[in-house]
């Protein structure tokens, strides 16, 4: 400890003993061994550590053993029922899987690109970029991913991207949930509809189709007019049936006919012509063996358009909440590996490319191992991080797969004050989740130890 010495030079007790300047600052060991001293500067850290962390620890481990209103207690009971929840259980499945890939996939992702991103110019800059989710808070990046994964392509970038890359291999049909009019001769079957009668190579057939509203009616449509029956050849027409004032399964000459849908020409079961209707929605089989021959619409003509993925369904909200996690900590990583790196000796580098190793046996064999100790305290961390999940699955699932996103923190504010509101057994939720990151926390603490030593 240094001390200004206030004992004039030369004065009895001065130390030294010889002449010294008044107010020199002078070191004394002795002050800074005082326990009495050094309590006293303890003393507002100890009171702000028990009570804001010692007081909530031990009244959670107390109100575990008593029931929801605290007046009777009730041991273990809140812990069995824990154990026997099935909402619960949920719960800590889903945070098994989030310490099995989250810290994983952050860890590793932070490391490519840090390495990556070591020696270009606009490094800085890149790891700035992205570093800013760390600014926004858990609650608006969650409010932001529930937009992103909306279900409506309209709405939810990741459903309009899918949407916009199926639409390109696959394009959608061009009458959605079309159908023929009742009282035509058509029954509704897994391949399309049929029609119920036959018809030789000479007739003519007319098919009305509603469902369909007219002003989506493809450009190019002319007016539909009734085919007349040809030498050899089958015949038709499939025209939208719905014009104002038009008289029901008759062609009027305010109708269009459709163009592109398909027909198939069917007999005992087996395809025997394919064709495909004009802009006047006229198609012709020409060439047909002679024989009856029921016709078919396939159903890909009426097939609803694709309309992406239920992202926030049951099924895919852990992946869609654990992904949109890794978006906000991936700076995180990156900022702590990037600042290993640096510190990693280039020699060490430059000796193992001299002696003929490639960059991919350099990252191996030499940058992973010394960078071991950092990747394991940033690993160590993001388990910590990833136990107490809390906001961003509270906002992102809706209320329908909340319950299969659910994670301990989240079920732990549910019980406690949810609709359950049953604070022992939230009490003992509080208390497993503590014993969950205990280790984890024991873990960093003994590592940075070990480096100072």
């Amino acid at each position: 400890m240094t001390v200004t010495d206030t004992t004039p030079a030369g004065a009895p007790g001065a130390r030294g003993g010889g002449r010294r300047p008044e107010g020199q600052v002078v070191d004394d060991p002795s002050m800074g061994r005082s326990p009495k001293l050094a309590a006293l500067f303890l003393l507002p850290a100890v009171l702000v550590l028990a009570a804001l962390v010692l007081y909530p620890l031990v009244y959670s481990l107390v109100r575990s053993f008593f029931d929801r209103t605290g007046d009777e207690f009730v041991g273990v009971g809140n812990y069995v029922d824990t154990f026997t929840d099935r909402r619960t259980l949920t719960a800590f499945k889903n945070n098994v899987i989030w310490v099995v890939v989250a810290p994983v996939a952050v860890t590793g992702l932070g490391l490519v690109l840090a390495v990556l991103t070591e020696r270009i110019r606009w490094a800085t800059a890149f790891r700035l970029v992205l570093f800013m989710p760390m600014a926004i808070s858990l609650f608006a990046s969650g409010i932001i991913f529930r937009l992103v994964y909306d279900e409506d392509p309209d709405l939810g970038v990741v459903n309009a991207a899918a949407v916009g890359v199926h639409d390109l291999f696959s394009p959608s049909s061009s009458y959605p949930g079309a159908r023929p009019r009742d009282g035509a001769p058509f029954t509704a079957t897994p391949e399309g509809f049929v029609s119920g009668e036959s018809f030789r190579p000479g007739s003519a057939v007319t098919v009305p189709l509603v469902g369909f509203a007219p002003a989506q009616v493809p450009e190019g449509a002319s007016g539909a007019t009734a085919p007349t029956a040809g030498s050899g050849e089958l015949r038709g027409v499939v025209w939208l049936d719905v014009s104002v004032g038009g008289r029901p399964n008759q062609l009027d000459g305010a109708e269009k006919g459709l163009p592109r849908i398909s027909v198939e020409a069917v007999g005992d079961g087996e395809v025997f012509g394919r064709t495909t209707s004009g802009d006047d929605g006229r198609f012709t089989f020409p060439g047909l063996p002679d024989g009856s021959y029921q016709l078919r619409l396939p159903a890909e003509n009426f097939e609803l358009p694709f309309r992406g993925l239920t992202w926030l369904g049951p099924s895919l909200i852990t992946p869609v909440i654990i992904s949109s996690w890794i978006w906000i900590m991936t700076g995180f990583a990156i900022t702590f590996i990037a600042a290993g790196l640096s510190a990693i000796p280039r020699d060490a580098l430059e000796a193992a490319r001299v002696d003929g190793a490639t960059e991919v046996q350099v990252f191996r064999r030499v940058t992973v191992p010394l960078l071991m100790p950092v990747l394991l305290v940033v690993f160590v961390t993001l388990v910590i991080n990833v136990l107490k999940i809390f906001e961003l699955v509270l906002v992102i699932p809706p209320g329908s797969s909340q319950e299969e996103a659910n994670v301990v923190a989240l079920q732990m504010w549910q019980v406690s004050f949810g609709t359950g509101g049953d604070q022992g057994v939230g009490s003992a939720l509080a208390v497993l989740l503590f014993l969950l990151v205990a280790p984890a926390m024991v873990f960093n603490i003994r590592r940075f130890k070990r480096e100072q030593s």
